[in-house]
């Protein structure tokens, strides 16, 4: 069964930090260039970052630049997002997906989110 697993999401404080996971089964990331996404209440998804097929190739939308960092462990067939000095508008709801190749249209607000599949999410909130 194929199958992506986000997590490490939770409630921290404005400035903290967070290391979101990205776990597949049944397949290989290795295959895919993987991007997360996010939506909160009410808003459309936005895309926020993605790394490509080999790892060489990272982007990031600009509310979020310097702040996150993706990366990606073959060995253990996950994808990351290391999301420092967190801010409350950083709430949301994030997604990893998969796709073919990276490109603007995976770190910008898009109606539906440019993944051939994606998980269930994991749920982080910033507030005091």
């Amino acid at each position: 069964q194929l199958q992506l697993v986000e997590s490490g999401g939770g409630l921290v404080q404005p400035g903290g930090s967070l290391r979101l996971s990205c776990a597949a089964s049944g397949f290989s990331l290795d295959d895919y260039a993987v991007g997360w996404f996010r939506q909160a209440p009410g808003k459309e998804p936005e895309g926020v970052s993605c790394i490509s097929v080999h790892g060489d190739t990272t982007d990031y939308a600009d509310s979020v630049k310097g702040r996150f960092t993706i990366s990606r462990d073959s060995a253990k067939n996950t994808v990351y997002l290391q999301m420092n000095s967190l801010k409350p508008d950083d709430t949301a709801v994030y997604y990893c997906g998969t796709t073919g190749a990276c490109g603007v249209h995976t770190i910008v607000v898009v109606s539906t989110p440019p993944y051939d599949y994606w998980g269930q999410g994991t749920q982080v909130t910033v507030s005091s």
